[in-house]
Order: structure tokens, then C-alpha cells, then sequence
């Protein structure tokens, strides 16, 4: 019952906050006058305070109400938890859908796999190009030799047909004149012989 003197006041929901440490563990804050109570509920069954599997707290200090349950088990997945206060001039209540530890822990897993797996793949594809550049530098030092060799190769008929020109257009070397005479010129030139001969006769 209210107190005289006090204005009355309906249930307002200040504060609500779920965390998983060993256990999940909710709690909800109201304020009301007169103090509201806090009632628990897993889907629609209410929840009391032997229950297997939950253990609710509660504290009041003036209008504030403060209540914790403590799930000592993973819930199912899609399990809803209402939190719920009232007092005679209103009620206030919060939904917290839950999902299963097990497979937040599936997630987890998958995903810590996920990155171990673009990581190795990320490994083995620099390894694979390391191998691969040895390959590809050899091939374009290929390609280049017979592109070379083949400029080569053009170029030495041209060479040679140059050489050819060149040795054709260069002058000849004026070489020694020797004169034979005629044999017409050794008859009519009398010998030394010849001229004493005559001189004698």
C-alpha cells in the first residue's frame, strides 16, 4: 500500500542489461510508487524461486525495484525471458529473446575457422607466385633472347650485302705497267754482236 503523503506513481522501467560470464544473467530496474514488485517469465511459465535451472535476486530501496535471474544452464535458442513490474497504479514489462550459447559457440568456431582459412589461403597463394616469378622471368628472358637473336639475324644479310657495295666501290690500286717488246722491235734493233761483224767485214 502507498504511503500517505506520497504521490503515487506507475511502474517505469529505468535500466536492463543481460551479461554472460560463467552463467546469463539479466536484470531489470523500475521505479513506481508504491514500490513496484518484479516477476520473472521463461516463454509463459512464471518464474519461482525454486525453479531448476534459475535464481532470481531481488532489491528494493525506496520506489526502486531491482531484480536479477541468473540462468544456470544455456537457454534454448528463441527462448523468451520477460521481465515484468507492477504495482496498482501500472504495470511495465521488457521482452529479451535469448539464443543458445551453443550456438553463439558454432558462430564463434565458424568464424575463427573462416580466418584461419583466408589466412592459410593467403599463404599458400604468396607462395605459389613466389615459385611462379622464377618461371615468368625465365620465359621473358626467353622471349627476349629469340627477339634479339631474330634483329640479329635480319640484320646480317644487310651487313654483308653493305660489305659487298662497300669492297665493290673501292679503287683499285694502280699496279706496276711492263712493257714486253714485239718481236717486230727485236728484229730491226741490231744486237751489239751484230754491229761488230759488220764493222770487220
Amino acid at each position: 500500500m502507498a504511503t500517505p503523503g506520497l504521490q503515487l506513481a506507475p511502474t517505469r522501467l529505468l535500466d536492463s542489461s543481460c551479461s554472460l560470464e560463467k552463467t546469463l544473467h539479466c536484470s531489470c530496474s523500475f521505479r513506481g510508487t508504491p514500490t513496484p514488485s518484479v516477476w520473472w517469465r521463461v516463454g509463459v511459465a512464471p518464474v519461482v524461486m525454486n525453479r531448476t535451472g534459475f535464481r532470481v535476486t531481488s532489491t528494493t530501496l525506496g520506489p526502486w525495484a531491482n531484480s536479477t535471474i541468473h540462468l544456470t544452464k544455456p537457454p534454448e535458442t528463441g527462448t523468451s525471458l520477460l521481465c515484468e513490474g507492477r504495482n496498482p497504479e501500472g504495470t511495465h514489462a521488457l521482452t529479451i529473446l535469448l539464443k543458445s550459447g551453443r550456438s553463439s559457440l558454432v558462430a564463434q568456431t565458424f568464424m575463427k575457422g573462416l580466418i584461419r582459412g583466408v589466412f592459410y589461403g593467403a599463404i599458400g597463394v604468396t607462395l605459389f607466385f613466389l615459385c611462379l616469378v622464377p618461371l615468368i622471368v625465365k620465359h621473358i628472358r626467353m622471349k627476349q633472347a629469340k627477339k634479339i637473336a631474330a634483329m640479329k639475324a635480319e640484320k646480317s644479310p644487310k651487313i654483308r650485302a653493305r660489305q659487298r657495295l662497300e669492297t665493290s666501290l673501292r679503287p683499285k690500286e694502280p699496279g706496276k705497267s711492263r712493257v714486253t717488246p714485239s718481236p717486230d722491235q727485236q728484229i730491226l734493233d741490231p744486237s751489239p754482236q751484230t754491229s761488230r761483224k759488220s764493222r770487220i767485214n
